[in-house]
C-alpha cells in the first residue's frame, strides 16, 4: 500500500536533482537551443505604467515570493538594485547608454528580461568554455542552471545573478576563493530553494495553522532575500573589479564569508520554525483522522441502518473467529509465522497481479488456526502503518446452518465490509429498503447479495481490501455458485482474496479461471509445516505436564511418540494429547501406543475405546453415547446442553441438568467439544467420519434418528409453549427494545425445536418413512395434533425469537408434504391455506 513520500524525502530528491547534474557540454548547448528566447532586446519595455500591487495570480506561489523578496530588497538596498540593473540592461541593450532598462512596475516583463539574460549567459559561457582546458565549476554550474531553466522557466529571477556570475567563476583571477565556495554553496542548492514554497506552503485548511503558515512564509522570503543579495553582491563584486564606471560609487562588496554565514543563517531560522509547523500539523493531522473515522462509524449510521445491519447479520465472523481459536486451544504463534516467509504468500501479499491465494491441505493440517494468524497479521499491519486497508473473512462450518452456505458466507462478508465502511451501506439499503428483512431470505437471496457484493466492490471509493473465507469445501449449499463469484470478482483491482479448502479437484477446476491465482499447498510445504507441528507439540506436552505432574521420561517418551507417528497433523496431536489427558499419570505410558497415526484410524480407535464393555452398567451409558452422536450429527445447527437434553431419550428429571448433560458429551470420548455451553465437533472431519462409517458405528438408521428428533421436539413443544410464555403486560412490546423476562427463559430448551422441527419431518419423509397410519399427518397424528393445539403459541416464540420468517418457510414445507403425501385431503391439509384456521 504505497504512501505519499514526505516532506525530507521530497527535498532530498530536488537536492539530489542539482547534485547530481552533469552532461557533456555538446550536449547542454544542444539542450540551449531548447530554451525559450523572449522577443528581441528592442520590443522590451523599458518600464512599465502598470504597478505590480498584488502579484499576477497567474504566477506560481514561488513566483510571487520571488518577486517579493526582491521588491522587499529593492526597497531595502536601492543603491545596490540598481548598479544591478544597470549591469543587466548593459547586457540587453547593446548599445550601452547605461540606461536601467529592467522592469519596475511589472514583474511578468522582468521575467522575461531574466530569461533572455539566462540564455545570453550560458551561450557565452559555452562558447568560451569550449576555449579553455579547465572549466572547472564554471561549466558544472552552467549545466545545473540548464536544467533547471529548461524544467522550470518561471525560476529565471532567482538564476540571473548566478548565470551572470559565471563570467567572473571563469575568470580565477577576479574572484576570491570565499566567493567561488559561496556562488558553488548557492548553486547547488537553487533548486531546492525554488521548490521550498511549493511543498512548505502548501494551501491548507487546518485549523489554527494559518498564522504560523503566514510567519513561514516571512521566513521563505526572508531567506530569498538573502540568497539574491549574495548573486547580485557577486556580480557587482566582479564588475566593480573589471572597472566598470556603473559601479565607481559601491561600497566594499566582499564579506563572502560574513554573507554566507547569513544564508546558513537564515536557513537555520526557517528550519527551526517548520520543525515547530510540522509537529503542529502531524497532531492537526492526527485529530482529522479520529475525526474522519468517527464520523464514519458513527454519524453515517442511522437507526434504519442499525436495523438493516441486524437484519443482515447472520453470526458476526469475528465472534466466530474468536470461538474457533478458543476451541482450538488458542492460536499458537509458531504454527503459522511460517507462511509470513513463505514465497507464494508473499508473491500474493506484494504483487498487485496476483488476487488469489488458494490454501490447501489434507483435513487437520491447520488450515484454519493458519487463516486466523494471516488474519491478526494483515489486521496488524493495517494499524500500524495506518495504511487503512480492510479484512473481512468469513469461516464456512458444514455442521451449522447459518455457517454451511453461499449466501451466510456473503451476509458475513458484506456484514464486516459496511461496518468498516459505513459509507459502503447505500448499495445494502437500495434493495433493503424496498424487501425490508425479505431480502435475506427465498429463493432469490444469493441473486440479491451477490448483486449488493458485486456492487461493493465495484465501488470508486472502497478501500484496499482483503476478503478471506476459510474451509470454502464445508459450504454444502451453492458451493460452486460462490467459487464463481470469487473468480468474476478477482477482477476488481482493490481486493485480494484467500481461500482456504481440501485438496478437491472441483475446487481447483472452478478457480482455474481466477485473475492471477497463487496456490499454496500445505502439503508440498513440509519442513515448514513438520516444524510448526513441532512447536505445537512441544507446546502441548507442556501442558499435559502441567495438567498431571509428569516427570522428564513421560515428557520424553510422549513428545518422543507424537513426533513420530503425526505425520505433520495438528489435529491428530491435539486428539491424542486430548485422550491421554483422561489417563492416570502410572497408566500414560502403556497408552500410547494405541493411539495409531492418521486421523481414520485414530477416530476408529476412539469408537473402540468409546463402546468398550467393561461391566453389564456400562451398556446403557454406550447407548446413551451412541444416541447422543447420532443427533449432534443429524442436527442443522450447533446445540446447546439444553436443547440437548429435549432430543434425547432421559428421564425427565435429569433433561434440564446440565452438569449430567456434559457428562454425556464427555463420554463421546474426543469427537465432541463444548463450548460456551454449545455443543460443537472438535473437526469437520468427525463428523466425516461418523457419517462415512455410521452404518458400521450405530445400531439404528439416519431415518431413525430424524424422526426421534421430531418426536422430542413436538413433544417438548407441548409441553412448554403456551399462549403469552412471557407473560409480557403490552402484547405491542417491541422486541427491539428489549423484553424483560422474570426468571430463567423458558424458550431456551426449545429454541432448536421450534426453528428445526419441520425439517427433521421433511428429512423424515425423504429417507423414506411411510405415513401409512396417519401417526404423522393423520388428523390425530402428532403433527396435526401440535398444530391444532398450538400453532398460534409456536409462531409467538418464534416472534419473541425473531424467526418468523423461519415459520412462514415451515408452513410452505408443510403445505407441500401434505400435498403429496398419503395423507392428502385431511381436514388439516385443507386448512393450511389459511393456517390460522387451523387454531379454531
Amino acid at each position: 500500500m504505497p504512501s505519499k513520500p514526505g516532506f525530507r524525502s521530497r527535498l532530498k530528491g530536488i537536492f539530489s536533482r542539482s547534485d547530481n547534474a552533469s552532461t557533456s557540454t555538446k550536449a547542454q548547448i544542444t539542450q540551449l537551443d531548447g530554451l525559450h528566447e523572449p522577443a528581441n532586446s528592442s520590443t522590451l519595455p523599458t518600464a512599465s505604467s502598470v504597478p505590480i500591487g498584488t502579484y499576477n495570480a497567474l504566477a506560481s506561489l514561488a513566483e510571487q515570493l520571488w518577486d517579493r523578496a526582491y521588491d522587499d530588497l529593492k526597497a531595502q538596498d536601492a543603491a545596490l538594485i540598481q548598479a544591478y540593473e544597470k549591469i543587466l540592461s548593459s547586457k540587453l541593450e547593446a548599445t550601452g547608454s547605461g540606461q536601467n532598462i529592467i522592469a519596475q512596475n511589472d514583474a511578468h516583463t522582468r521575467r522575461n528580461q531574466m530569461r533572455q539574460l539566462i540564455h545570453h549567459g550560458l551561450n557565452k559561457t559555452a562558447k568560451e568554455a569550449k576555449l579553455k582546458e579547465a572549466i572547472g565549476i564554471a561549466l558544472s554550474t552552467k549545466d545545473i542552471i540548464t536544467n533547471a531553466v529548461q524544467a522550470v522557466p518561471q525560476a529565471a529571477l532567482a538564476w540571473t545573478g548566478v548565470c551572470v556570475a559565471l563570467e567572473m567563476m571563469q575568470n580565477p583571477i577576479a574572484a576570491t576563493k570565499a566567493n567561488r565556495e559561496g556562488i558553488e554553496y548557492v548553486v547547488r542548492r537553487m533548486n531546492m530553494y525554488w521548490e521550498l514554497s511549493g511543498v512548505v506552503l502548501k494551501n491548507t485548511t487546518k485549523d489554527g495553522l494559518s498564522g504560523i503558515r503566514g510567519e513561514l512564509e516571512a521566513q521563505i522570503i526572508n531567506l530569498y532575500k538573502v540568497l539574491l543579495t549574495y548573486e547580485i553582491k557577486s556580480v557587482c563584486s566582479y564588475y566593480r573589479n573589471r572597472g566598470s564606471v556603473l559601479l565607481r560609487d559601491m561600497i566594499s562588496l566582499d564579506d563572502w564569508i560574513g554573507d554566507i554565514q547569513s544564508i546558513k543563517a537564515a536557513e537555520r531560522v526557517f528550519h527551526d520554525d517548520f520543525e515547530i509547523f510540522t509537529r503542529l500539523e502531524t497532531v492537526s493531522d492526527i485529530k482529522q483522522l479520529v475525526t474522519h473515522a468517527k464520523k464514519q462509524s458513527t454519524a453515517q449510521v442511522t437507526k434504519e441502518d442499525q436495523q438493516c445491519l441486524r437484519d443482515l447479520r447472520l453470526s458476526d465472523p469475528s465472534d466466530d473467529k474468536k470461538r474457533i481459536e478458543q476451541t482450538k486451544g488458542g492460536l499458537l504463534q509458531e504454527s503459522y509465522t511460517w507462511v509470513l516467509s513463505n514465497l507464494e504468500y508473499q508473491q500474493w501479499r506484494d504483487s498487485e497481479d496476483s488476487r488469489l491465494l488458494w490454501i490447501k491441505g489434507d483435513p487437520g493440517k491447520g488450515k484454519t488456526m493458519l487463516l486466523c494468524g494471516i488474519i491478526n497479521e494483515l489486521s496488524n499491519q493495517a494499524n500500524h502503518m495506518q495504511s487503512g486497508h480492510g479484512v473481512c473473512y468469513f469461516f464456512c462450518q458444514a455442521t451449522d446452518q447459518q455457517l454451511n452456505n453461499a449466501s451466510a458466507a456473503l451476509r458475513g462478508l458484506i456484514f464486516m465490509l459496511v461496518k468498516q465502511q459505513p459509507s459502503l451501506i447505500p448499495h445494502l439499503r437500495k434493495k433493503y429498503d424496498e424487501a425490508g428483512k425479505k431480502l435475506f431470505e427465498g429463493l432469490n437471496t444469493w441473486i440479491a447479495l451477490s448483486d449488493i457484493f458485486t456492487a461493493i466492490l465495484q465501488d470508486p471509493t472502497l478501500k484496499s481490501t482483503y476478503l478471506i473465507i476459510d474451509a470454502i469445501d464445508e459450504c454444502v449449499s451453492d458451493f460452486e455458485k460462490l467459487l464463481d463469484l470469487i473468480v468474476h470478482a478477482t477482477g476488481n483491482a482493490g481486493v485480494k482474496w484467500i481461500v482456504s479448502s481440501r485438496n478437491w479437484p472441483i475446487i481447483e477446476e472452478r478457480l482455474r479461471f481466477a485473475e492471477q491465482k497463487v496456490k499454496l499447498s500445505l502439503e508440498l510445504n513440509a519442513e515448514a509445516i513438520s516444524s510448526a507441528v513441532t512447536f505445537y507439540i512441544e507446546k502441548k506436552v507442556q501442558q499435559l505436564s502441567d495438567l498431571k505432574g509428569y516427570d522428564e521420561k513421560t515428557c520424553s517418551a510422549i513428545r518422543e511418540y507424537l513426533f513420530n507417528n503425526a505425520n505433520d497433523t495438528f489435529l491428530w496431536v491435539a486428539l491424542v494429547c486430548q485422550n491421554l489427558a483422561r489417563y492416570p499419570r502410572w497408566k500414560v505410558l502403556n497408552m500410547l501406543s494405541t493411539f495409531p497415526p492418521g486421523l481414520d484410524s485414530l477416530y476408529e480407535r476412539m469408537i473402540e475405546q468409546m463402546t468398550a464393555i467393561d461391566d453389564s452398567s456400562a451398556s446403557s451409558e454406550i447407548s446413551l453415547c451412541k444416541q447422543t452422536l447420532a443427533v449432534i450429527v443429524s442436527v442443522s445447527r450447533p446445540i446447546t446442553l439444553q436443547e440437548l437434553g429435549c432430543l434425547i431419550e432421559i428421564p425427565e428429571e435429569l433433561s434440564a441438568d446440565i452438569e449430567f448433560l456434559r457428562e454425556i458429551v464427555a463420554l463421546c470420548g474426543s469427537f465432541l467439544t463444548i463450548r460456551e455451553d454449545i455443543i460443537y465437533f472438535v473437526h469437520q472431519s468427525a463428523q466425516d467420519h461418523l457419517y462415512k462409517n455410521y452404518d458400521v458405528i450405530f445400531p439404528f438408521s439416519l431415518k431413525d434418528v430424524h424422526r426421534n428428533i421430531l418426536s422430542l421436539s413436538l413433544r417438548a413443544m407441548n409441553k412448554i409453549l403456551r399462549n403469552n410464555i412471557y407473560d409480557l403486560k403490552d402484547p405491542a412490546s417491541l422486541i427491539e427494545n428489549g423484553i424483560s423476562i422474570s426468571g430463567s427463559d423458558p424458550l431456551s430448551l426449545i429454541r432448536y425445536s421450534c426453528v428445526h422441527w419441520v425439517t427433521h419431518l421433511t428429512v423424515t419423509i425423504a429417507l423414506g418413512m411411510r405415513d401409512t397410519h396417519g401417526g404423522l399427518l393423520g388428523d390425530h397424528g402428532i403433527v396435526s395434533s401440535f398444530l391444532r393445539k398450538h400453532l398460534l403459541h409456536w409462531f409467538e416464540a418464534l416472534s419473541l425469537m425473531q424467526h418468523v420468517s423461519a415459520g412462514v418457510v415451515s408452513i410452505t414445507s408443510l403445505k407441500a408434504i401434505y400435498a403429496v403425501s398419503m395423507q392428502a385431503g385431511t381436514y388439516l391439509e385443507m386448512k393450511l391455506k389459511s393456517p390460522v384456521q387451523i387454531a379454531k
